[in-house]
């Protein structure tokens, strides 16, 4: 395994929507590569895009900071429902280091994805976990953090990023 660099905004490639990732010994290796990465990095979630590869795959872990590692590798995902209650909380992203930006989320998320394991996965993901996988699945689709937020408190965090 190997660490990968991780690109920083305002690199176009983070704004571009990531192509069906084919699961096959490569992408078993990037999602390797990947998680070690985030783990280094030291992240909770990492999108594909952020490492330059723009394919539909993300790796995320809410609980090793807290002790106990449960990686999960999403390939393919699809956000298959979105719950109408939202949530208001802090978000870091890796490709934006600096600022921590509040952004709205939806509670929970039903995803639909395959595993490394070539086995389909559907769950329902709620608190943190559903937040980091809103997160990072926006990646897939070229949206960051930035893109959420209102132009005044955009403005800020890109002074932030600057400074």
């Amino acid at each position: 395994m190997m660490l990968l660099p991780i690109l920083r905004w305002p690199d176009p490639r983070l704004s571009q929507p990531c192509a069906p990732a084919a699961l096959d010994d490569d992408l078993r290796q990037l999602a390797a590569d990947m998680l070690e990465t985030m783990y280094a990095a030291p992240g909770r979630g990492l999108a594909a895009s952020q490492v330059g590869r723009l394919i539909r795959l993300f790796v995320m872990d809410v609980t090793w900071k807290e002790g106990q590692r449960s990686s999960q590798v999403f390939i393919n995902p699809k956000v298959v429902e979105l719950s109408p209650s939202r949530v208001l909380g802090p978000e870091g992203c890796l490709s934006i280091p600096g600022p921590v930006t509040e952004v709205e989320r939806a509670e929970t998320v039903r995803m639909h994805w395959t595993g490394l394991d070539g086995q389909a996965h559907d769950t329902v993901l709620t608190g943190f976990a559903a937040i980091c996988a809103q997160h990072e699945y926006d990646h897939l689709d070229g949206i960051l953090t930035l893109d959420r937020l209102s132009p005044e408190a955009r403005a800020r965090a890109e002074a932030e990023v600057a400074a």
